[in-house]
Parts: structure tokens; sequence; C-alpha cells
């Protein structure tokens, strides 16, 4: 049975484990620190923990002057405050003099669930991509989480982290290594490739393992980091295969589709399918809303199916 943890689960936990190891470590929460875990942070080190309240805004600026003063301030909140909220303050005092500002924020997506369309980031990878110098990172499972938040407190420069709320499969365990801008093969193919991040790695492998049973050999790729982006891998899975398809939790435009069409039409155009959100959604279970909105393995294989018809 496969172990479902949410990407978030891992904030708490793996900032208490830097804050021991750095004192530079320094933790900011927008008035949800429960929700994003932080909370066990500022348990550990009062001191070192600044709650700003419902102000993202503010918590930017803070932020970038604790950067300057030699500090690792990580920021937590919801991916929907956190990055449309507060997006000016990030692109002028922290994306423009690229200082050391790790926003890793929780609730991003569609799995934010019951909350609401007003609480489900489904913008913020467009926003965050858009900004140049910030490594943007979506991990596929917890332990992927942790791995890129320890990556990011010792690799300098701004960082955006996008955490899920519910349970997503377990796919990497605790050894599992992290590398900014490398593509992971999770599964070999040369018929078509699947391309995802997030949540829906998960899904990509259950319809990877379904078209098996078809004769259709899928490759999958978890594409944790969409900038700096692995043009090589990208190119080589469009040149290898001749067809892709893209899975990701975010709105079609600007994200991970966006991103990988980008590379493609640049170095080896081949057919594309999307499988992303096309607006906004509602309040309701996770699981529900993710069949709702067509993000299924059963969706991602009909993509696969068609975009084979394209490539032959």
């Amino acid at each position: 049975m496969v172990t479902a943890v949410a990407t978030r689960e891992a904030l708490g936990r793996t900032l208490v484990e830097l804050g021991r190891e750095d004192d530079r470590i320094v933790v900011l929460g927008g008035d949800l620190n429960k929700a994003t875990t932080a909370l066990a942070f500022a348990q550990a080190f009062p001191d070192r923990f600044f709650d700003v309240g419902a102000a993202e805004q503010n918590m930017m600026g803070i932020a970038a002057g604790l950067a300057i003063s030699g500090k690792i301030p990580f920021c937590t909140t919801f991916a929907v405050f956190g990055t449309g909220r507060a997006f000016d303050h990030i692109r002028v005092s922290i994306a423009q003099p690229h200082l050391n500002v790790k926003l890793v924020l929780t609730h991003a997506g569609l799995l934010t669930g019951e909350d609401g369309k007003s609480a489900q980031a489904i913008e913020d990878l467009a926003l965050m991509t858009a900004l140049p110098g910030f490594t943007v990172v979506v991990p596929a499972d917890a332990p992927e989480a942790a791995a890129a938040i320890r990556t990011a407190a010792t690799t300098d420069g701004p960082f955006y982290i996008r955490l899920s709320r519910s349970p997503t499969p377990v796919l990497h365990d605790e050894r599992s290594s992290f590398g900014v801008g490398k593509a992971e093969l999770m599964r070999d193919g040369s018929d078509v490739a699947i391309v995802a991040c997030g949540a829906m790695v998960s899904r990509a492998l259950e319809a990877a393992d379904s078209l098996a049973w078809q004769g259709i050999h899928a490759r999958v790729i978890n594409l944790a980091t969409l900038a700096p982006v692995d043009e090589k891998a990208l190119t080589a899975a469009a040149t290898e295969t001749g067809a892709l398809v893209t899975v990701e939790e975010h709105y079609v435009r600007g994200g991970l589709n966006a991103i990988v069409s980008q590379v493609v039409a640049a170095h080896s155009p081949v057919p594309i399918q999307a499988v992303a959100l096309h607006g906004y959604a509602e309040s309701g279970p996770p699981q529900a809303l993710l069949e709702k909105y067509g993000l299924t393995a059963a969706k991602v294989e009909e993509a696969v199916h068609s975009v084979l018809q394209r490539k032959r």
C-alpha cells in the first residue's frame, strides 16, 4: 500500500532540523503557522520566528532586510497570499536585488479543496517563473519537499517552493537527493513522454502503468524544478519519443506546459498536449475536484492517445 503524506508536512520538521544546524535560519509566518506547519519552528526557536500576521507584503520587506543582514529567511504562508498579494514586493525587494530569501508556501493549487477558489493558487507558477533569478520548485512528495528545502537553505539566491495541503503518494525515500534544475526520470519509455510536477507525478506514473498494458511505453519525467529548467532532458524526451504530454495542478497558461512547450519548440518541435486546469474551480473535497476538473490518471491516458494520433 502506498503511503500518502502532504508535502506541507515536510516544512516545519525540516526547518527545525535546519535551525539546529545553522543559527542564521529565521522563519516568518503569516498568521497561518499551524496550517503551514511552521509552528514547529516557532516553538523550537521563538527568538528566530516572526509572525507578521495577515500582512504578506510586509513579510517580504522584512525578509529582504533580514537577508541583507546576513540571515537566511524562510517566508511561510498560503501560496495564494504569498505570491498573489505580495507579488510586487517580491519582484522589487527580493527578485531585482537577487536576495537570499526562501518562499516555502503551502496550500497551493486545487488540492486546497474546501477552502474554495479564493484560496486556490492556480496562477502562482506563472507569477514566480516570470521573475528572473528565482529558483522555482514543485516537489512531487514529502521527501522531495524536505530535500528541496534543505537545498534552498544552502543555495544562494531566491527560491519559491510550492507545497500542497492534502496528502499525496510518497514516491521517494528519505535518502533521495535533489538537484536544482535536474529532471528526474521516474520511468523510461520510447513511445511518448509524460512530463509532470508536484501532485501530478503519481498520476502520471499510474497512467504509464495502465498504458504499458496497452503496449504503449511511456517515459515519465518528474520536472520538479521549473526554473531553471532542464532543457537537455526535455529536448532528449522530445527527440527520442516524438510526443509529449504535460501534467500539472495549475492553470494551463504560464506553468509547466508553457515552459516545456517553449523549450521543445526551440530545440525539437513535436506534438504536445496539456492536462491542466482551464479556469477557476470551486469548493469541494480534493479528490472530487481532481475528478471534476480532469486531473486524473485516466485523463492523462486520454491525452497520451490523442497526442499519439497527432504524432502518427
